[in-house]
């Protein structure tokens, strides 16, 4: 009964927190938005002046970016975080990419539009088996301590699904989020590489779904997208325009 009434009140407090959300009831006004509509694509079209500014290794490095708002992607390693980012800003290789997990082993931070900047996006090391300890607490000490940061995006990888370590990444955000006294940043998941499903994606892609609500009730709806090297993208405005109103920028 003490563990039914528990997660009833854990529930509870979700749903309070996703509401206040959705409805824009947050102290910081540049991460209140979860609406969508076509502005997001105009942030990105200077695809040209997005830079690369700085890897972090450690948390006494992390840089003053003049107070632009940010968002960061996490994932598990090798999920596609560096295409994903690639597509997002327009620059076919702005992030190094690999078929080695593992690779990022840095938060690194990418400027985009014309300077000084209208955001800054984040990328950081992937989690699970390639993952470091240093790495997470790298990680943690940005998410508790970034006041720029607007929106966490996660990405679950469609053809994998949910796994053990996406379920704690997901759980450990979802705990953050109610712990604050207001909002302070938001969660959104991504669902990559949707183009490697066979006939049965759709209930592939629903069980993800249910997962995600299920592990963090707080989590804006799942972007389902793809960005495969030789074949058409699709879900790359959506995350665009997510992460615009996630920074309060409007047309």
């Amino acid at each position: 009964m003490l563990a039914s009434t528990a997660n009833a009140a854990a529930t509870l407090r979700a749903l309070h927190v996703l509401s206040k959300i959705q409805t824009g009831s947050c102290g910081n006004l540049r991460c209140i938005s979860s609406r969508v509509n076509s502005g997001g694509k105009s942030v990105f079209k200077d695809a040209k002046s997005a830079e690369f500014l700085a890897a972090v290794a450690d948390k006494e490095s992390l840089p003053w970016l003049g107070g632009l708002p940010e968002i960061v992607v996490t994932g598990r390693a090798n999920v596609g975080k560096s295409s994903l980012l690639n597509s997002v800003i327009g620059r076919r290789d702005l992030l190094f990419t690999s078929k080695k997990a593992g690779r990022t082993q840095t938060l690194n931070f990418f400027r985009v539009g014309s300077h000084p900047g209208r955001l800054v996006v984040v990328d950081s090391p992937g989690y699970g088996a390639r993952g470091r300890p240093e790495w997470g607490a790298l990680f943690n000490h940005y998410l508790e301590n970034r006041k720029q940061l607007c929106r966490v995006f996660i990405l679950i990888s469609a053809a994998h699904g949910m796994g053990a370590t996406d379920e704690a990444m997901l759980s450990s955000l979802n705990a953050q989020i109610q712990s604050f006294d207001g909002i302070r940043w938001t969660l959104q998941a991504i669902i990559t590489r949707a183009d490697a499903l066979k006939a049965n994606g759709r209930a592939q892609i629903n069980q993800i779904e249910q997962d995600i609500f299920r592990i963090a009730p707080t989590c804006l709806p799942p972007i389902i997208t793809s960005c495969p090297s030789g074949g058409i993208a699709f879900g790359i405005d959506e995350v665009r325009k997510s992460i615009s109103h996630a920074c309060g920028i409007v047309p």
